[in-house]
């Protein structure tokens, strides 16, 4: 939604029903996802991981620094997501019926 320079909407931008829960959605599966992930980068006897001292290797930081940034990033989506079902809830019923 485009607005001229200058000018103020009269009311927030809302998100609707099926994006808010699109977007909670994905915050809870990046969640899953990553914690499984780094789970499985902690367990890993493959070698690419851990050294064979039991150090961690490059491999590991790349993709913990991954899944740390993912974990935020799911986070902030998610809580977009919420904040959005929230909105919707304090609505009005009349604009409710259009999401």
């Amino acid at each position: 939604m485009r607005q001229s320079s200058g000018t103020r909407s009269p009311r927030p931008l809302t998100l609707s029903r099926r994006v808010s829960w699109f977007l909670l959605a994905f915050g809870v599966w990046s969640w899953f996802v990553w914690i499984t992930f780094v789970k499985n980068l902690w367990k890993d006897g493959s070698g690419l991981a851990f050294d064979d001292a039991g150090d961690p290797t490059g491999y590991f930081w790349v993709h913990l620094v991954l899944a740390v940034v993912s974990f935020i990033l799911g986070t902030a989506i998610g809580v977009i997501g919420l904040r959005g079902m929230r909105a919707l809830k304090s609505a009005p019923a009349e604009e409710r019926a259009g999401s």
